[in-house]
C-alpha cells in the first residue's frame, strides 16, 4: 500500500498543491488542487523541487499525476496582475529585477521542472485535460507520458507574449522535432491526444477511466527489470544525440563491459 511520506515539511506541501507519497520502489507526486485546476506558483514549485530533494534512496520510478478534470491550467494568473501573489514577486519585480537576479529567479523557478530526468530514475507523467504552458512543460519534464483521451496540450506564453522558459522547449523540440515544436509554441494551439500519440509527444493514450492503471501499469513493467540496466540504458539514450555513431558504439560498449563484470562479480 502507498504511504505517505514522513517528512515534517510534507503537510506543507499538501497546501501548496503537492502530494508524495511512496510505495517502496514507486513514488507517486499528486498535484492535489483540482478546484484550482492545479494552477501553478511558485510555492507549488517549491513543494515540487522538495519532493525530488527528499526521494529515498530505493525510489527507481515516480508516476507524476494529477486530482481533478486537469492535469495543470498553467500559471496562476494573479502572478501576472499588478498584486501579484502574497509573499512572492510579482510580474512587474521580477522584470525590473537585475540582470543577475531575474536569472536565479527564474533557475530556481526550473529546479521544478528538471529532477524528473534524473540518471538514477524513470519519471512517468499521467495527463489528462488541460495541460496548458506550465502544466505542458511539467509533463514534458517526465521521461514518458501516458495521457487520456480528452488530453489538451498547449503552449500559451508565446501568446501572451512570453517564451516557455520552464526547461520545456528541449524536451520538445527532441520529441516532436524543430518544425512541429516551433508551430505548436509560436501558434500556441490545442494538441489532443490522438495527434501527441502520433508525433511522440505520448507514449500511449487511453481512455480517461484507464489513466491511472495504465500509468500504474507502465511504473510496474519499468520495476520489473534490473535497476543498473536501465540506469546504463537511460544513460545511453539520454547521450545518443550528442554522440557521432562511432561514439555512441563505444559507448555502449563501455557500458556492455560494466554490465557484464557486475553480473559476474568482479565490477569495481
Amino acid at each position: 500500500m502507498t504511504a505517505p511520506v514522513t517528512d515534517p515539511q510534507a503537510p506543507s506541501w499538501e497546501q501548496d498543491g503537492v502530494r508524495l507519497e511512496i510505495d517502496g520502489e514507486l513514488a507517486v507526486v499528486t498535484l492535489c488542487q483540482p478546484k484550482r485546476r492545479n494552477a501553478q506558483s511558485p510555492a507549488l514549485w517549491r513543494a515540487l523541487a522538495a519532493a525530488g530533494r527528499d526521494l529515498p534512496g530505493a525510489v527507481r520510478v515516480v508516476l507524476l499525476r494529477a486530482e481533478g478534470v486537469s492535469f495543470s491550467a498553467g500559471l496562476d494568473r494573479a502572478m501576472f496582475t499588478a498584486e501579484g501573489i502574497p509573499g512572492e514577486p510579482t510580474f512587474l519585480q521580477l522584470a525590473g529585477a537585475a540582470d543577475q537576479e531575474l536569472d536565479d529567479t527564474i533557475a530556481f523557478y526550473q529546479q521544478a521542472f528538471t529532477w524528473w530526468r534524473r540518471p538514477d530514475l524513470v519519471s512517468i507523467a499521467a495527463v489528462q485535460g488541460h495541460a496548458v504552458g506550465a502544466g505542458f512543460q511539467l509533463a514534458l519534464g517526465c521521461d514518458l507520458r501516458v495521457v487520456a483521451d480528452d488530453v489538451q496540450f498547449a503552449m500559451k506564453e508565446t501568446s501572451l507574449g512570453l517564451v516557455p522558459d520552464l526547461a520545456g522547449t528541449k524536451p520538445l523540440t527532441e520529441l516532436v522535432g524543430y518544425a512541429r515544436a516551433l508551430e505548436i509554441c509560436a501558434t500556441g494551439r490545442w494538441v489532443g491526444a490522438e495527434e501527441a500519440a502520433a508525433i511522440g509527444l505520448a507514449n500511449l493514450a487511453v481512455p480517461g477511466v484507464e489513466l491511472d492503471a495504465a500509468a500504474r501499469d507502465l511504473a510496474a513493467a519499468l520495476l520489473a527489470a534490473p535497476r543498473n540496466a536501465v540506469i546504463e540504458t537511460k544513460a545511453l539514450l539520454q547521450g545518443a544525440s550528442g554522440r557521432t555513431f562511432d561514439e555512441q558504439r563505444s559507448a555502449e560498449r563501455a557500458a556492455q563491459a560494466r554490465r557484464l563484470r557486475d553480473l559476474a562479480g568482479i565490477g569495481d
